[in-house]
């Protein structure tokens, strides 16, 4: 990974300091959980988030923000990997942000996103599978506005949400980008009917069911038509948000599976001297790495526009995933019989890199992505 800068390492220190103390898997995550909340995360550390300046790193400092980039957003995902903190942070105050960045919503939902009071959520998909170019939500046109009929699935803190930002269908075929309009919508308007969910590990998604939704032409994010100019730059920074906090699961998997290695005993000897495992630990810090270099470097190109920025977020979305699966999965093998239970933690990162590994697009999805980009 590049050397950081000054305000960089005082940024991931600043999220470091938060996460490591309010975030960890047992006093945020499981409380959360067994309390039975239905949003999944706490309000309150949300807050804290506003305060640290946190929310608003994608925020321009015109509006109030930090007006930072993909990289210091990728700190602070990592962190809150590592730590298994559940928050809206990857869907508001990236994705979503960079929706609105330079439309007239910016006005209304920068203010709340950077105090922590709003969470925002992103509709997309609506079969088994990530295929945004599939929208076939209809928004049509009536008197000055449109009607909203659909359904989407999967949408992260979609019953929590105040506003809901739509991939709708103003005009074409599901399969085509043109025609696509994205649509903020708040979340308890008229004809919307939400479902809560718990996903497997314990976060929260909704399935949301439009029918005759009412809308005013205000409530167009981008231009009619156009919608696929903002949800591009949502996705390209979820995915690559997505990928830091990947690196992130992979990164506290492995250094509690490390952990565990120097404690464990077997046979009179610690189990981390024996050479296998070795082996086994040696070649999974050698793909977070490269999981980490990748994760960054799209970063780095989101920052600086670069055209090969969304074939390297995508490389960056699949190898991550790839590095966080080998990372929980050798976790819960070379804890043995512990490592099946919830009373340890090393389930939990395995959970979140189930859920994680299938936001914003699988590894499948993006390994089809890089060869399409690369021009197979």
């Amino acid at each position: 990974m590049a050397l950081l800068t000054d305000d960089q390492r005082m940024l991931q220190e600043t999220a470091t300091a938060l996460l490591a103390e309010a975030g960890n898997p047992a006093k945020q995550l499981r409380h959360w959980r067994d309390t039975g909340c239905k949003d999944g995360f706490g309000h309150d550390l949300w807050r804290q988030f506003g305060e640290l300046g946190l929310t608003g790193i994608c925020v321009p400092e015109s509006h109030g923000g930090l007006g930072l980039g993909a990289t210091e957003t990728a700190l602070v995902l990592e962190e809150i990997g590592r730590n298994l903190t559940p928050s809206p942070f990857l869907t508001t105050s990236v994705a979503a942000a960079r929706a609105i960045e330079g439309t007239a919503h910016a006005d209304r939902w920068f203010p709340p996103i950077l105090s922590g009071e709003a969470v925002v959520a992103l509709a997309v998909d609506e079969g088994p599978r990530h295929s945004p170019e599939k929208s076939a939500l209809e928004a049509r046109r009536q008197g000055n506005g449109f009607l909203l009929n659909g359904a989407k699935q999967f949408v992260v803190h979609g019953a929590s949400a105040d506003m809901v930002l739509v991939a709708a269908r103003t005009a074409g075929s599901p399969g085509e980008t043109d025609g696509i309009t994205l649509f903020a919508v708040p979340r308890d308007s008229s004809g919307v009917e939400v479902e809560n969910v718990a996903l497997a590990d314990s976060s929260k998604a909704a399935r949301l069911t439009f029918a005759d939704v009412a809308l005013d032409a205000d409530s167009v994010v981008g231009e009619v038509d156009g919608g696929w100019e903002p949800l591009s730059r949502a996705l390209n920074a979820g995915r690559a948000g997505a990928a830091a906090e990947l690196v992130g699961v992979a990164a506290g998997a492995s250094a509690m599976t490390i952990d565990y290695l120097k404690q464990r005993k077997q046979f009179g000897r610690l189990i981390g001297e024996f050479q296998a495992l070795q082996h086994r630990a040696a070649h999974l810090h050698s793909e977070i790495e490269i999981a980490r270099a990748a994760a960054f470097k799209a970063a780095q190109l989101l920052d600086s526009d670069d055209s090969n920025a969304e074939l390297m977020v995508s490389v960056a979305k699949a190898k991550a995933a790839g590095a966080a699966a080998l990372a929980v999965q050798e976790g819960v093998q070379m804890h043995g019989g512990i490592g099946m239970t919830d009373e340890h933690d090393i389930g939990l990162f395995m959970k979140r890199e189930v859920v994680l590994g299938e936001l914003f697009g699988d590894r499948r999805y993006h390994a089809g992505r890089v060869a399409e980009l690369s021009g197979y």
